[in-house]
């Protein structure tokens, strides 16, 4: 028997409800929570325990169309054979009449009481029902069979005495028999099973066709690539021992200064920013005691145009455009000369202001302390879906053991198929720890887990791994900083593409936000800085940089910029600087 049924829509608003018996705790929430918010919709039933003694299950089914959902609830115990029956037929009914949430349909328990009845009696008659239908079938799937297997036989039969009756030259059976007794059995094709005694069946034979079409022998061995190949331990040897280079972290990045262009460059090329911004300047208004606002304000408006074609977001280019303008303005022209060192003065120290970080992040000395008092140095990394979450957590894994430190990484991507196995190759290649406990799991208690397991074992690091997410899916978003407030990391860091633009600005301000607002902590643990992948596929595009800085006042801690595990380098003002200007 029933205990309830409800309907409600996706967004959570009751519309009819009929109660059969009490039901303990709150199973339509939970079922809300656990199977909706994260679009688990193709599960049909859901097991609910509550804390107050009441087990039960619940099936529904969801109405696209209109957005409904419904949702038959019982004790867990109990095996209603007719409950999706009931589910299909109330769905059909209520849709007739429903039309939005204002005109729910009136009367509709008498409605629903008869479509209860005719549910139970449809299932006690089919209860009852002889089972002869059944047996026929079941005798005529034997049938079938039968003279499929005998047609198979009689088909081999005819086969070999088609070999029979050739010579060794000749065909080895007539195809025109083969042809129309496949065609003849509705069955479909025979398969035709070699007799006892035949020859040992062949190896996989090696095939090839040159640029016409033509197939041309090959040999053998060419298939064979396993012989003389190194075991598997000494390949995984020989990939660890290849990763002894020194991380890019650790190099000192050598960054030459833009040289300013005074004459228009040959062949019809465009010049660079900073040459074409002062050259304007210069055409306006050479001759002139000073600079006012109105003789470079042509100039500033073209220089914020070509800050925004290198991605910078046009909030950004203004401030930026802003700052040139005020340390511009009562400038004396006196030459080429000094127009161009005043303008690449302003723009650089504008520049700076922008990419220099409000607070400093130290990752080894962080490590050094949280040594000192016993615990591990927990990272989170969090991002969209496909910025190289755990390709860049493998680089900064291979950095830490540069430094001397003894490094686990935590699987807490529990969603993601295949994400555990990527993070196991990576762990071995490295000969670090990996703890995982695979999917569908709590990602906050994976964490916990973590590092009470790193602490046992004396790492020194533990690197947190998530699931890539949307900042607008709030169900994730909600895991997400529930896992940050559980397990109270030492950073986070958000990991976003340089290439993708204004929209990695998006994405930051957005997990900022809803980490603030989901957090039940007065002070939420928000992103501490910022991993910018792709770095090498941008050129001069480098604005996704200043903008993401700009707007979340985070620094740019790493920066990603191949496909190794030594491409991993700190953000160099002066380059991004150059970048910009050239």
């Amino acid at each position: 028997m029933l205990d309830q049924f409800s309907i409600f829509t996706r967004g959570g608003i009751l519309l009819w409800s009929k109660t059969f018996a009490p039901v303990k705790g709150d199973p339509l929430n939970a079922l809300i929570r656990t199977c909706l918010l994260e679009d688990r919709t193709g599960e049909a039933s859901f097991s609910y325990v509550s804390s107050l003694g009441g087990s039960y299950t619940i099936k529904w089914t969801l109405n696209n169309k209109l957005g409904l959902v419904y949702a038959a609830i019982y004790q867990k115990n109990l095996k209603i054979g007719y409950v999706e029956s009931l589910l299909q037929k109330v769905n059909r009914a209520f849709s007739k009449e429903y039309a939005d949430e204002k005109n729910v349909p009136i009367g509709f328990e008498d409605s629903f009481m008869v479509l209860l009845e005719d549910a139970e009696r449809e299932k006690k008659e089919a209860a009852f029902q002889p089972k002869k239908g059944k047996q026929e079938e079941q005798q005529r799937q034997q049938e079938n069979e039968a003279a499929d297997t005998g047609a198979e036989e009689e088909l081999v039969d005819e086969v070999e005495i088609g070999k029979a009756g050739e010579g060794e030259d000749g065909p080895a059976f007539n195809a025109e028999v083969l042809k129309k007794k496949m065609l003849g059995k509705k069955g479909g094709a025979p398969t035709i099973q070699p007799k006892k005694g035949d020859a040992k069946k062949k190896g996989k034979k090696a095939r090839q066709w040159n640029d016409f079409g033509i197939e041309q022998s090959v040999p053998e061995t060419n298939l064979d690539f396993t012989e003389g190949a190194p075991p598997e331990e000494a390949t995984m040897q020989q990939q660890v021992e290849s990763f002894q280079q020194m991380s890019l972290m650790d190099v000192e990045e050598e960054v030459s200064d833009v040289e300013l262009e005074e004459d228009e460059p040959s062949g019809g090329k465009s010049s660079s920013l900073l040459s074409s911004f002062v050259r304007n300047i210069g055409v306006n208004v050479m001759g002139t005691q000073a600079l006012s606002r109105e003789d470079i304000d042509p100039s500033l408006q073209d220089l914020k145009k070509k800050l925004m074609e290198r991605n910078v977001a046009e909030e950004i280019a203004n401030k930026l455009i802003e700052s040139v303008a005020a340390s511009l303005v009562g400038q004396k022209l006196s030459s080429f000369t000094r127009v161009s060192s005043a303008v690449r003065k302003s723009v650089e120290e504008a520049l700076v202001r922008i990419l220099t970080p409000k607070k400093s992040i130290d990752i080894l000395r962080g490590v050094k302390e949280s040594k000192a008092r016993g615990k591990p140095y927990v990272i989170v990394f969090v991002g969209v879906n496909g910025v190289g979450k755990s390709t860049n957590l493998s680089k900064v894994a291979y950095w830490l053991l540069q430094n001397h430190h003894k490094v686990m990484i935590a699987a807490c991507d529990t969603f993601r198929s295949g994400a555990v196995e990527q993070l196991k190759t990576h762990c071995t290649r490295l000969g670090v720890s990996l703890y995982e406990r695979g999917y569908e799991k709590d990602p906050a208690k994976v964490a916990f887990e973590a590092t009470k397991a790193a602490q046992r074992e004396g790492c020194d690091v533990v690197l947190v791994d998530t699931a890539g997410r949307m900042q607008d899916n709030e169900p994730l978003m909600r895991a997400l900083s529930n896992l940050i407030s559980f397990n109270s990391p030492d950073l986070v860091l958000f990991v976003g593409e340089a290439l993708v633009g204004n929209d990695a600005v998006d994405q930051l301000t957005k997990f900022n936000k809803r980490l603030a607002d989901l957090a039940s902590d007065p002070d939420p643990h928000l992103i501490d800085g910022i991993v910018l992948t792709k770095f090498d596929t941008i050129d001069e595009k480098v604005g996704a940089a200043l903008s993401m800085v700009y707007t979340s006042g985070a620094p740019i801690v790493f920066v990603g910029c191949g496909q190794t595990y030594v491409d991993l380098k700190r953000l160099n003002v002066k380059s991004v600087v150059n970048s910009l200007l050239k």
